[in-house]
């Protein structure tokens, strides 16, 4: 019930945005394939983030 004020940690942040950026590229392969190789690439940049931190 309160883990609604809860802060999340960078990880989580990280982990949120690189889900939003596959799901946009996603959603983009099928009417634009340039911007979701380009999201794909924001995403590989994001894991790559999230591994340095593990």
């Amino acid at each position: 019930m309160f883990g609604f004020f809860k802060k999340k940690s960078p990880k989580e942040k990280l982990e949120d945005q690189y889900r939003k950026l596959l799901e946009e590229a996603h959603r983009l392969s099928t009417s634009n394939r340039t911007a979701s190789d380009q999201k794909q690439v924001e995403a590989q940049a994001i894991l790559n983030k999230i591994e340095k931190l593990d």
